[in-house]
């Protein structure tokens, strides 16, 4: 892998000209930032709930990726392109020698007008969070349901995936997380289930579980004006089938992760009252799924330190942004 990375991180490796390649890891994925265009090649990683450990299936998840994310970015995803191996080298732009790999290519969208940067700048306006609701209660609106996506929105279903991430979660208390807090986080999850089981069943009914987008947050969101929201969560129905209230959570909790408590509550009232959603309990559900959400990205952050092709000082800053995740999700409960 890291003989991969050092071959496409050369300019000559891409197909198209470029003179500068700079290249961001997750804990799935390496993306190759070249000067127009984006080239994302899937780790060989299995983390149970996503195996990208063969080719076969990070070419079939890459073929997945582009098709769901041009359902809210049409023009953004090119296509999955073939990774070269000759003997030597691999390559994008050379069709010599074996193919070892795939790589998802994507249009490069302006970094500065990201959701998260335009945050940071203290530029992030009213206008902006009222068009985001707008095309999220769309999107949520006409999201495909089927009596077997609404299975996924009940809780002994939706308890499958609470329950892997406390196991998941488990051997990094007193690393990344307190322990009183994965504790505390825990039962209140599980009394949860008991005094709320209704309410999902409820969700279900009114036809508010669907295909969502699954990993909503400021990152994945580029404040142009035909406002694309991309990388979707491709490699695992169980998270993108969800309530629809699971997919605004994620972005609330971002939001309120970086500080914007004011703009997460503007997000929020112009999605709740664009979306219909009325009941009385919604602020509950919602609390319920934020606390998910900021559990998860303090779990995919706690992976990086299992991760030999990072270093020290980045597995360091792993650490510290998921403690700040687990810690704004035990905010949550008290």
């Amino acid at each position: 892998m890291n003989t991969l990375i050092q071959d496409l991180s050369r300019p000559g490796a891409l197909p198209d000209k470029t003179k500068n390649v700079s290249v961001i890891q997750t804990h799935i994925s390496i993306v190759f930032v070249a000067d127009h265009f984006v080239y994302k090649v899937k780790k060989p990683v299995n983390f149970g709930f996503l195996d990208f450990s063969t080719p076969e299936k990070r070419e079939y998840y890459c073929h997945q990726e582009v098709v769901l994310n041009r359902r809210l970015s049409k023009d953004l995803y090119l296509g999955v392109l073939p990774v070269h191996f000759d003997g030597r080298s691999y390559s994008l732009a050379q069709a010599k020698g074996d193919v070892a790999d795939y790589a998802v290519k994507m249009k490069r969208i302006p970094e500065e007008r990201l959701m998260d940067h335009v945050f940071e700048r203290g530029e992030l306006e009213e206008q902006s969070l009222t068009d985001i609701a707008g095309v999220l209660a769309r999107f949520h609106s006409t999201a495909e349901t089927s009596p077997e996506i609404a299975e996924y929105g009940r809780p002994d279903q939706f308890k499958v995936n609470t329950d892997e991430n406390f196991e998941q979660v488990d051997k990094y208390q007193g690393v990344t997380i307190k322990k009183q807090e994965f504790k505390a986080l825990k039962k209140w999850t599980e009394v949860f289930y008991d005094r709320f089981d209704s309410l999902f069943y409820q969700r279900i009914s009114q036809g508010r579980v669907r295909d969502c987008h699954g990993d909503l947050h400021m990152e994945h969101i580029c404040l142009t004006p035909d406002l694309p929201i991309f990388d979707c969560i491709e490699f695992n129905e169980r998270f993108r089938y969800s309530d629809t209230i699971a997919d605004i959570a994620f972005l609330l909790m971002d939001l309120e992760y970086h500080g914007g408590y004011g703009e997460a509550q503007t997000l929020w009232k112009a999605y709740k009252s664009l979306a219909k959603e009325e009941e009385e309990e919604i602020d509950n559900l919602l609390t319920f799924y934020k606390v998910y959400r900021a559990f998860v990205r303090g779990k995919v952050n706690s992976f990086q330190l299992d991760d030999k092709t990072i270093g020290p000082e980045e597995k360091r800053k792993a650490i510290e942004t998921a403690a700040r995740y687990f810690k704004l999700a035990y905010s949550y409960i008290y």
